[in-house]
């Protein structure tokens, strides 16, 4: 019987790992892929984390997960399948095994949707992006465009547009989806163009994003754009839709917990980008982790368990 089974080795799940350990806890992180960090190996450097400003991503991820082992956290690799309930027992099942657990962190984390286009996952980390906050400060005189036509892309391109030379729109509609005071200030921006009803069919660049083959929808005309950098923002994808449990999501598929990490099953918290949460960075993940935790001691401390 595992006191704590989290389910995810980003952020949230590594830094729960961490303070289980200190607390006492028998600890597994479950992961499915072979390299834990999550997300943000993914990233060429991190600009954004307090005291490591200029970190590569990998390292980060590798401190965090050699923090863990140093706690002696142990580690499986597989798919979680589902979640079972067995009395106040949490059962995860993955494709080869069963655990048991008094509790369950999800720390399962989110991916950035793509667009599925030639030279997108080769150039990631080199000009391709996923978020504004975290990357833009790399593209300072340079010029780039963000694809995407909601808050999170117009807010992107207004915030790139305060030290990026040029900053293209790519949107595939003639309207925009976000707020009207978004909106506002996006066209209010000298530096910033729309490209409407178009689409991107190519990023191209030999070891660096160097431009953007488009197509407009309504007449097929392509055209080429230099570029520096591309940001998508056309969504999130919670990691919560490959496996079966008893908790609650919203609408979007993030399970449905606040700050306490809590959800409406006892004993099974969300930590991280699958929860719902406004913010999602690594410093909000690995705050999470710590959170969890502490909502798992005081679940113990009103729960019995028979052994």
């Amino acid at each position: 019987m595992i006191d704590v089974i989290i389910i995810g080795s980003g952020p949230a799940g590594l830094t729960a790992a961490i303070y289980a350990r200190r607390a006492g806890m028998s600890t597994l992180v479950i992961e499915k892929a072979p390299m834990s960090g999550g997300q943000i190996i993914n990233t060429y450097e991190v600009d954004n984390y307090p005291g490591l400003q200029g970190i590569n991503g990998y390292e980060m991820g590798m401190k965090f997960r050699e923090h863990a082992e140093f706690m002696r956290a142990e580690f499986a690799e597989g798919q979680v399948v589902r979640i079972q309930l067995n009395g106040e027992i949490k059962e995860v099942v993955t494709e080869n095994e069963v655990y048991q657990a008094k509790a369950v962190i999800i720390a399962a984390g989110a991916s950035y949707s793509r667009l599925g286009v030639d030279g997108e996952e080769r150039l990631t980390g080199k000009g391709v992006s996923y978020c504004a906050t975290c990357d833009g400060a790399f593209f300072r005189d340079k010029v780039t465009a963000v694809v995407g036509g909601g808050d999170v892309a117009v807010g992107d391109a207004v915030f790139l547009s305060k030290f990026c030379r040029k900053v293209y729109v790519i949107h595939r509609r003639d309207t925009l989806r976000a707020a009207d005071t978004l909106q506002q200030k996006l066209f209010s921006l000298e530096n910033v163009e729309l490209v409407w009803d178009t689409v991107v069919e190519e990023i191209s660049g030999a070891d660096q994003v160097e431009g953007i083959h488009l197509v407009n929808q309504k007449t097929g005309e392509k055209q080429d754009l230099a570029v520096d950098g591309v940001f998508i923002a056309v969504g999130l994808e919670p990691e919560s839709r490959g496996f079966v449990s008893p908790v609650k999501k919203d609408g979007k598929g993030y399970f449905v917990a606040g700050e306490d990490c809590c959800t409406n099953v006892e004993g099974i918290f969300a930590a991280g980008d699958v929860r719902t949460k406004k913010l999602r960075q690594v410093v909000t993940a690995a705050a999470d982790g710590a959170n969890a935790v502490a909502s798992v001691q005081d679940y113990f401390l009103k729960t019995t368990f028979d052994n």
